[in-house]
């Protein structure tokens, strides 16, 4: 643990995201329900949000429902709701007991006054946290979020747009780009993930799938990102 917090203090690892890919698929190899792989998926991320805490890792953003998820099917679609409010309520007295930081980010408007009040509480128990910043994408695309940014930009009246100031419009303003992008389950996309905040991101594409992922794959992918040369474009 000691070598990784080196290694992240040497290259001021301050924010790893995620494209929590493959719980579906973990499931499907090991007939088993979908559910049963997003349950996994929980335990997975808790594993690393852990992990992140231990490693002196400030900010964690996880991709948990794009926009175009809505499209699977209602079944699914209502699972993952519950299951996001379940594992709040679950898991928040722990969360907070840990110093956890919860933020969301995506059009939470679109979900159920009920799982919004669960989201909103979560966020206003955590706020005055100092641990690990978790920010979960939760109905998030990043083309609607860029649209809506320059939506906001026109209507306040600002004349003279900067990269500065779409930044400061976008559900991220508060903390800084990631520094890392993780995708686990083999695919070679983002997927309308932080297309604007993840320019100079670098990446690492993992073949395991999420629910396989753990404090030791994060500790490998912290040795990786060392071993990378960040140019920005030099």
């Amino acid at each position: 643990m000691e070598k990784i917090k080196e290694l992240v203090k040497k290259n001021d690892l301050k924010h790893i995201a995620i494209i929590m890919d493959g719980n579906r698929r973990w499931a499907k190899e090991r007939n088993l329900p979908s559910a049963v792989g997003h349950k996994k998926g929980v335990d997975a991320l808790k594993a690393t949000m852990r992990a992140c805490d231990d490693f002196g890792i400030k900010y964690l953003t996880v991709y948990a429902f794009s926009t175009e998820n809505w499209n699977r099917k209602p079944e699914e679609v209502n699972f993952l709701m519950d299951l996001l409010g379940q594992t709040l309520k679950n898991e928040l007295k722990e969360m907070h007991e840990n110093n956890v930081v919860i933020s969301f980010i995506g059009d939470t408007t679109k979900l159920s006054d009920n799982l919004q009040k669960i989201l909103a509480n979560a966020v206003e128990t955590t706020k005055n946290n100092t641990g690990v910043n978790l920010q979960i994408a939760f109905n998030y695309g990043s083309r609607a979020e860029i649209v809506k940014a320059v939506q906001d930009i026109v209507n306040s009246g600002v004349k003279e747009i900067t990269e500065d100031v779409i930044s400061k419009h976008l559900y991220t303003s508060n903390i800084p780009d990631p520094d890392l992008l993780i995708r686990t389950g083999g695919e070679m996309r983002v997927s309308n993930y932080l297309l604007w905040q993840i320019a100079y991101s670098e990446f690492i594409v993992l073949p395991e799938f999420w629910p396989d992922f753990d404090k030791q794959k994060l500790a490998e992918c912290v040795e990786e990102f060392n071993r990378r040369n960040r140019r920005y474009g030099v």
